[in-house]
């Protein structure tokens, strides 16, 4: 069987799927690696985590300790932010089309 986001032949069932892990599960990866002094590619190994992965967490804590790890439909600040001024964004474009059309028709309608 051809799977086509991957480009290569497997069977469905050997397809690895991403996994999920908890806040506590980083913070605490985390912790193994600052605190105990562990190396990241070590504690990689031990926890089944890829040390890239591992050290994105350190950054991402190291950064800012209270907005890291979000996790499932919570967003940092800034993320919310952005996401308001889209939706803002979107309805003003709505509301300018539609005045650009009344124009259009009573424009229309006077000649």
């Amino acid at each position: 069987m051809m799977d086509t986001k991957i480009r290569c032949f497997m069977k469905p069932e050997v397809a690895m799927k991403r996994r999920k892990f908890s806040r506590e599960f980083k913070v605490e990866a985390v912790k193994l690696v600052r605190e105990r002094g562990v190396s990241v590619a070590q504690a990689g190994r031990d926890l089944d985590v890829h040390e890239n992965v591992l050290r994105k967490w350190v950054k991402e804590l190291g950064s800012d300790s209270a907005q890291a790890f979000p996790g499932h439909g919570q967003m940092k600040p800034e993320q919310q932010e952005i996401e308001r001024l889209r939706r803002e964004v979107a309805k003003l474009k709505a509301e300018r089309d539609i005045l650009k059309r009344a124009a259009a028709y009573f424009a229309k309608e006077a000649t």
